[in-house]
């Protein structure tokens, strides 16, 4: 059975229920199959998806003068599905996904704040994204919007935000952020209680919009990967991959195979060193302190030679399209050789400590709960959705050069708390230390940059790379001369920080913190 044998079944369901569709043709989405459907079928369309058992991940808008073009995308067993429709942008009306896919809630407003689409069933009308910084009748997504804007000498602050009223006997609230006591981004939680006891959680994201989509609009290709590096800087190589993916396979740019290698053993390295800081801070959160400088050392140590391999600690701008910006040589091979056996046996001292403390798995075991059957509703990815029962991966699963040629395990568990997150996380590191191992070894010769071709104006391209927060889409259309029309990432972030909202009831306000950092949602990736 292929990829995309589902999606026989699901035109002939369409087709019974008298929804027309026309497929396209497009090279660059593959491997995504697209079609255009009506506006008045686009609700349907999502009903069916859901009882096909599909799983929705993205959606964005492109501003085409008169009509508004909006893209869903949907999954099923490795296999991808792009529908799209066309509405008037004098009255841009479409029903929502929301009702059948809870993860269409946060995109489809947001969608709603940039371009001034209704989605006229969808459950929550508030601003997302906009908050109070342009009018009512101000689009920033749209074509005739600067990219500078019009900003008052002050934008009025955002009290106007309709948060979840509780009250009764005993029942208060607690007002966390937007401004946090650390170096962390901008996020504002809205909690009520009874004692200790969290009742509801409510978040409000989007505090910094960088108006990344905006300005991505007439970059050239070197330019977008700069930019894609820093939708979210700790995850800096996956999105860049998956955008310079994007591009090359709009403009046919077959990419040389150790150029592949050497972005997978960056990938592999990234997931490591971010997996490392989150082990250490979810100990710390629950006051075990040794866990935290031990896995902050061997972090450091870790990025230090990924600065002495490619130039910077996190690996920034080294993906480009068409290949990589730096090669390794033997004698850094060599290292990255010792450092994975010196790593895999200091985590093995490490862990064998922290399974002998009952304290640690007094504040991890059975915290933070999400069932696998949220999960799977909410869309989780990455190593939220694997310690639900989310068995998906697509290094795995709609597996992309060089993975195809690796045997990638996937840690899958279905306790669903913040144990099992570290836990998942924890074999991660080890298959990921197997992969690069792997990589190194077979490194083939050759060059690592392939030349580039200018694509024709209008031509599509569709990045997915596994990222360490999981499953990243990039969506790119070239305008004339080979500059950027439109460019839409989509963080793992979007589908994970509503999990947050569901895991942390019922646990108590001291266990805030580890619950969130064994989400660890970037604020980036979700503020474009």
């Amino acid at each position: 059975m292929t990829h995309m044998a589902w999606l026989t079944s699901f035109f002939t369901r369409l087709a019974q229920e008298g929804i027309a569709h026309q497929d396209e043709q497009v090279t660059g989405l593959a491997p995504a199959r697209a079609i255009r459907i009506s506006a008045e079928y686009w609700g349907q369309l999502a009903q069916h998806a859901s009882h096909h058992g599909c799983r929705w991940l993205a959606c964005w808008g492109e501003d085409h003068g008169r009509d508004i073009v909006i893209h869903a995308v949907f999954e099923k067993d490795g296999g991808y599905l792009i529908a799209r429709s066309s509405i008037a942008k004098g009255s841009p009306v479409l029903p929502s996904h929301t009702p059948y896919f809870p993860a269409a809630n946060r995109p489809e407003r947001h969608i709603q704040d940039m371009y001034g689409v209704a989605f006229s069933d969808h459950p929550d009308t508030r601003r997302w994204t906009r908050h109070r910084a342009w009018k009512n009748s101000q689009y920033p997504l749209r074509k005739d919007f600067p990219v500078a804007g019009t900003p008052a000498a002050q934008t009025p602050p955002g009290d106007n935000y309709r948060f979840l009223f509780a009250h009764g006997p005993g029942v208060y609230e607690i007002p966390v952020g937007p401004v946090h006591a650390g170096i962390i981004e901008p996020g504002h939680f809205r909690f009520q209680a009874v004692g200790e006891m969290v009742l509801n959680l409510e978040e409000r994201l989007g505090y910094v919009h960088k108006g990344t989509e905006k300005i991505a609009e007439g970059r050239d290709p070197m330019a977008l990967a700069r930019l894609a590096g820093r939708v979210s800087g700790d995850t800096t190589v996956a999105h860049s991959w998956a955008a310079c993916m994007a591009m090359e396979k709009a403009a046919m740019v077959e990419v040389p195979e150790r150029a592949l290698f050497l972005r997978a053993i960056m990938a592999e390295r990234e997931r490591i060193a971010n997996h490392l800081g989150d082990i250490g801070a979810i100990c710390n959160d629950v006051a075990f302190s040794f866990s935290f400088y031990q896995f902050g050392r061997l972090r450091e140590e870790w990025q230090r030679l990924s600065r002495d391999a490619f130039g910077h600690r996190f690996m920034m701008d080294c993906v480009v399209p068409g290949g990589v910006a730096h090669d390794l040589v033997t004698m850094v091979i060599e290292s990255m050789h010792a450092q994975n056996g010196v790593v895999r046996l200091e985590l093995d001292k490490i862990f064998a400590i922290q399974n002998e403390l009952p304290s640690l798995e007094d504040r991890l075991v059975t915290t933070g709960y999400l069932s696998p059957e949220l999960a799977t509703t909410l869309g989780c990815q990455g190593y939220v959705g694997r310690a639900s029962g989310v068995d998906f991966d697509l290094r795995r699963d709609a597996a992309y050069a060089p993975y195809d040629r690796l045997n990638v395990h996937v840690p899958c568990y279905r306790y669903g708390d913040v144990a099992a997150r570290v836990r998942v996380r924890v074999e991660e590191i080890r298959e990921s230390l197997e992969m690069i191992e792997t990589l190194l070894t077979e490194l083939p010769e050759g060059k690592i940059c392939a030349d580039w071709r200018v694509p024709a104006a209008g031509s599509e391209g569709l990045g997915l790379v596994e990222g360490w927060r999981g499953e990243i889409l990039a969506y790119v259309r070239f305008a004339e001369g080979g500059t950027i029309a439109r460019y839409y990432p989509r963080d793992p972030s979007w589908l994970n920080w509503p999990a947050l909202e569901h895991l942390v009831h019922d646990n108590i306000v001291p266990d805030f913190p580890v619950c969130n950092k064994s989400v660890n949602g970037s604020y980036s990736g979700h503020d474009l």
